[in-house]
């Protein structure tokens, strides 16, 4: 642990510093930034899945009642740079995807602009399109980007000798990120500096992307986001709604243009997780220990930009196995462009490889607990690096303790309580634990503290708390004399709130800051002395697979008649390095696990093959849980510290909570049912007699 921190305030429960003004409505989330005189966006989108907008008549939406300025691919800005295919958006009347931006209105009015909308015709010239994923898809290929294929020993062979063997296809379908606050963007230009209020996981990482497609130095444009109302990955990069915004305020300068994503444009515009098809083989000695390990996944993503889901990123590292194969294919069809959410691979890729371990277990006559920890292996299987510190068995084993995983009967359809099938299902989870360079932060000695900047984002996990409380250890004063400035471009850089690297990232930066400040000024700084220092890379990575582990376990009820399911337990125990603050690190866990519900029981666009296009695109009907579908639901985690994560002693715990829940629920209904659940979400059909 590094000499910087006293630990007077990391470890402790803190009340969230942000919560008050949140609760007040004082916290400006970005359509809330008061500006004079804005004029409102709404879009026009494709109603086909691929073609071209033979012609598009705009008289007379520019003719009606507050109509300012209507804009398609004929008198949109250049772009600069036109290879991101996502953000090079109106440059031709080229249609890629149901969805895709053709143009914008824009008027004095959100109610202006909608109205004026549905007066602009347009024309399509339609060609056949391919929106349905196959395993056998002609056009299946290895991704531009992503791990490689992995090819160990000889497969075949030791599959074909296994004692014990399971072959079979798993699928997890498309999902969508739901933040409670829509992707939203308000844009002004004055000629020569651009200036975006916008939700965004990473204001200057939104800037770098943005700047070079728009031909301005970064310079000129300011990025400003220091409340999010969610992410769960789809703000962590700018996708075409922030771009469609910058183009109008450029189109008409010197107002600001707001346009706020609506729920149903969410599905077409802002990104969701790739549906995949998974084929795992495990072949075993009769004790259980694994010697073939196959697994073969292929991932939808879009014509207009690649984006992989790369489902079998966890089986190259979780379990020991000398013969191995694992392979990652995309198919790009005429669909919206795919994009992060939570975990993106590891979520579910876990699906299939726990419900196979599961599987494995069956067929062995082995307790599941007991088969994951036969097959623990003693450095990574990917690398061959020693992992930094790989407490999976601990958390097996603590958190059946805690669970009571000893009530579980083995055999399934057992166990009956006033008529429903009870079972009990286990899986482990895991993400890696990285940390990125280049976050830089400022501290400025104040009359009354200390001001620390850096242009972190808060998405509502607790930034705002767990940063403050690390500067105050770090300067060795209370929390309440720390002044805490984020998210803005105006700050000094910082990386993107993504891949659990948020919090151990920013807070390398305010340790090299704290070391520069204090040489350059001691420990009785005048007012207005400051200094600044940059978090660098973390030099265990390149010694140490550097990896968070964790196991769930979940209790179901069914009932045999209506096939009804219904989560009556849960529980989560993780290994994640020291906890900064046990009350946002609790909720960022069970928040996870939720969403890990969400996947088994409820989640799923239905993409009608007709269209290209999701049908069920609005919270009414494609379901997340809410306060009824989760009974009780609890998260804990080892004391520990990881001296290889850094001088914070952390890892990331934004993703590790969804990784592996929807399996154990799978893996309980199991037990409760006799029933092996291969494909997400679980519905109660399956469950009833055929």
């Amino acid at each position: 642990m590094s000499d910087l921190l006293p630990t007077t305030s990391i470890g402790t429960h803190q009340v969230r510093l942000d919560g008050p003004d949140k609760v007040r409505g004082r916290a400006p989330y970005a359509y809330e930034h008061p500006l004079d005189d804005p004029l409102y966006l709404y879009p026009l989108q494709a109603e086909i899945a691929r073609g071209r907008a033979a012609h598009i008549d705009t008289s007379a939406a520019e003719a009606a009642d507050g109509v300012v300025h209507v804009l398609t691919h004929t008198n949109a800005p250049d772009l600069e740079d036109t290879e991101d295919g996502e953000l090079a958006i109106l440059r031709s009347a080229e249609i890629g995807f149901r969805g895709q931006y053709l143009g914008a209105v824009i008027a004095t009015t959100p109610e202006q602009a909608r109205y004026a909308a549905g007066l602009v015709d347009i024309g399509y010239e339609q060609e056949e399109h391919d929106v349905e994923l196959r395993e056998d898809h002609p056009a299946s290929r290895e991704p531009e980007s992503g791990s490689g294929d992995v090819f160990a020993g000889d497969f075949d062979a030791a599959f074909a000798e296994a004692a014990v063997s399971i072959d079979e296809r798993y699928s997890t379908p498309m999902e969508h990120n739901n933040p409670m606050e829509p992707h939203t963007t308000v844009a002004r230009w004055d000629g020569s500096e651009l200036t975006l209020w916008t939700s965004t996981q990473g204001a200057h990482p939104a800037r770098s992307t943005l700047a070079p497609i728009l031909g301005l130095d970064p310079d000129r444009i300011r990025i400003i986001s220091p409340h999010v109302g969610g992410g769960f990955g789809s703000k962590g990069v700018p996708h075409a709604d922030m771009m469609l915004a910058a183009l109008a305020a450029i189109a008409a300068p010197g107002r600001p243009v707001k346009y706020a994503v609506s729920r149903q444009q969410m599905f077409s515009i802002t990104g969701y997780r790739a549906p995949t098809l998974q084929h795992i083989r495990l072949g075993a000695r009769a004790d259980g220990t694994l010697t073939a390990f196959a697994y073969d996944a292929v991932s939808l993503s879009s014509q207009t930009k690649e984006f992989p889901e790369e489902a079998t990123k966890p089986g190259r590292m979780m379990y020991a196995g000398d013969n191995r194969r694992l392979t990652q294919r995309v198919v790009p069809l005429d669909v919206p462009v795919p994009s992060w959410m939570r975990a993106p691979g590891e979520a579910p890729g876990m699906v299939g490889l726990e419900i196979a371990m599961d599987e494995l277990a069956v067929a062995a006559g082995l307790d599941p607990i007991e088969l994951r920890v036969r097959n623990e292996p003693e450095t990574d299987p990917d690398t061959g690096l020693p992992f930094n510190r790989r407490r999976l068995v601990d958390c097996l084993r603590e958190g059946a303790k805690r669970f009571g995983w000893e009530e579980r009967n083995p055999q399934p359809r057992t166990r009956r309580e006033n008529g429903w099938l009870i079972g009990m299902g286990v899986a482990a989870s895991t993400y890696p634990a990285g940390r990125q360079p280049g976050s830089v932060a400022r501290i400025r000695r104040m009359p009354a503290g200390y001001e620390v900047a850096i242009g972190a984002a808060d998405l509502g996990t607790g930034t705002w708390t767990a940063l403050s409380q690390v500067a105050a250890d770090a300067l060795d004063v209370p929390i309440g004399q720390v002044e805490l400035r984020i998210g803005d471009t105006a700050l000094p850089n910082a990386t993107v709130a993504g891949g659990s690297t948020g919090l151990v990232s920013w807070s390398a930066a305010v340790f090299a800051a704290t070391e520069a400040f204090r040489a350059e000024h001691g420990t009785d700084p005048a007012v207005g002395a400051e200094a600044q220092g940059e978090a660098e890379a973390n030099p265990a990575a390149e010694k140490f697979a550097l990896h968070s582990f964790g196991a769930h376990f979940a209790e179901v009820r069914i009932h045999p008649a209506t096939g009804e399911i219904r989560l009556g337990r849960m529980f989560g125990m993780f290994s994640a390095g020291r906890i900064v603050n046990p009350s946002t690190a609790r909720s960022q866990f069970i928040g996870g696990m939720t969403m890990g519900v969400g996947m088994a029981l409820h989640e799923k666009g239905e993409l009608d093959p007709r269209f290209g296009h999701v049908v069920n695109h609005d919270l009414a009907e494609y379901h997340v849980p809410v306060n009824a579908d989760i009974a009780r639901i609890e998260a804990e985690w080892l004391d520990e510290e990881d001296p290889h994560a850094g001088p914070l002693g952390a890892r990331g715990i934004g993703e590790i909570g969804i990784v592996g829940a929807a399996a154990a629920i799978a893996n309980a209904a199991f037990n409760a049912t006799g029933v092996r659940i291969r494909d997400l979400p679980i519905f109660g059909d399956a469950f009833l007699p055929t």
